[in-house]
């Protein structure tokens, strides 16, 4: 019961990559899902206010520019800021939420279509309740249309700088890591300002036979892979 309990008040959303690396993330609730959806929709009310005023001066052709406008607004907005947004959009970027596929991979097209397709059953019967109501019994918080699509919400980390961070780009660990090995590896990285090239090549030396690479090549991969375990993207 105990264990049951921490699991439902445990917000950390945890997945494994095939190379054994653990990543992790922290689920969006009800609430900052309903806050970003809320500032969505007031954006696109404005919009559609405007365009509804502009449309009335031209008479039937204002009409049918009206009800196009409405329908890519509707379901083009979401999709359009998920995809190429990098998955927020105004109201979640305000909010500092993130939509990722359940394996916290960026959504692409056919993902973010489905789950924004859903929210038409998500709406039922009224005011997004049936959207809310399987939120809330989700272990994920995931609404209809994210169960189907495979998505989740989640906290957005900001991404670290790169100030005393060595200058590589980071690199998605290929071997598989103990606890352990992930420990050393960013211990290294934050070493980095404190050591010497000559001293940080000596300690790499040590990682030699798992990296198969020698000399500063050696270096620079194991910093990559440290850089990433920290969260940095380049």
């Amino acid at each position: 019961m105990h264990d049951s309990l921490v699991q439902r008040i445990d917000t950390t959303y945890v997945v494994e990559t095939p190379e054994g690396i653990q990543m992790q993330a922290e689920l969006a609730g009800v609430i900052p899902r309903a806050a970003a959806y809320l500032i969505d929709f007031l954006l696109r009310l404005v919009v559609m206010v405007a365009i509804i005023l502009f449309g009335l001066f031209f008479d039937e052709l204002g009409h049918g520019l009206i009800l196009l406008s409405w329908f890519v607004i509707e379901w083009g907005y979401p999709v359009f800021f998920e995809v190429l947004r990098d998955g927020q959009t105004p109201g979640k970027k305000t909010m500092n939420l993130v939509v990722m596929n359940d394996d916290l991979t960026p959504v692409n097209w056919r993902t973010s279509v489905l789950r924004n397709l859903l929210r038409a059953a998500d709406m039922l019967p009224i005011g997004y309740l049936f959207g809310a109501a399987t939120m809330v019994f989700s272990r994920q918080f995931q609404r209809l249309g994210d169960l189907v699509a495979g998505t989740v919400v989640v906290h957005k980390v900001e991404d670290l700088p790169n100030v005393g961070l060595p200058k590589v780009d980071a690199l998605i660990p290929d071997m598989d890591l103990t606890p352990e090995d992930r420990r050393a590896l960013v211990a290294f990285v934050q070493r980095y300002d404190s050591m010497t090239s000559e001293r940080a090549e000596e300690l790499a030396t040590i990682l030699s036979g798992v990296t198969n690479k020698s000399g500063q090549a050696n270096t620079q991969h194991l910093y990559g892979m440290g850089k990433w375990l920290l969260g940095a993207k380049t």
